[in-house]
């Protein structure tokens, strides 16, 4: 692998030897790049806001990365689930960030009344 390499945009100019890489936006919005780092994790840096977004925690915590905000400086392996991880659920929220909740007692959202 040559150094400062970003495996999506190799795979989507097909200079990679690796067509099977599942990728979609390329910008860390969609999770389809979501894998395991089997190996070289170590030579990666921390997870960037994007990854933290859309993995989160527990995701994180078994070595789920977004390969599309990832450059990489020495050779990893990954594993690529065969379904792709879906992002993490977002509570919606209002044009202030707060929450919005249904009242279950007369279907109105109290964040927003």
């Amino acid at each position: 692998m040559s150094e400062n390499t970003n495996l999506v945009v190799k795979a989507g100019i097909r200079q990679f030897p690796f067509p099977n890489l599942r990728y979609g936006c390329g910008m860390g919005k969609c999770a389809r790049c979501a894998c395991r780092v089997v190996k070289g994790a170590e030579h990666l840096p921390e997870p960037n806001w994007k990854e933290k977004k859309q993995l989160g925690d527990e995701r994180l915590n078994e070595g789920f990365r977004l390969v599309c905000q990832l450059w990489l400086f020495n050779d990893i392996e990954l594993d690529q689930p065969t379904m792709p991880l879906l992002p993490l659920a977002r509570t919606p929220v209002d044009a202030l960030g707060r929450a919005i909740t249904e009242d279950k007692t007369n279907g109105t959202s109290p964040a927003t009344e």
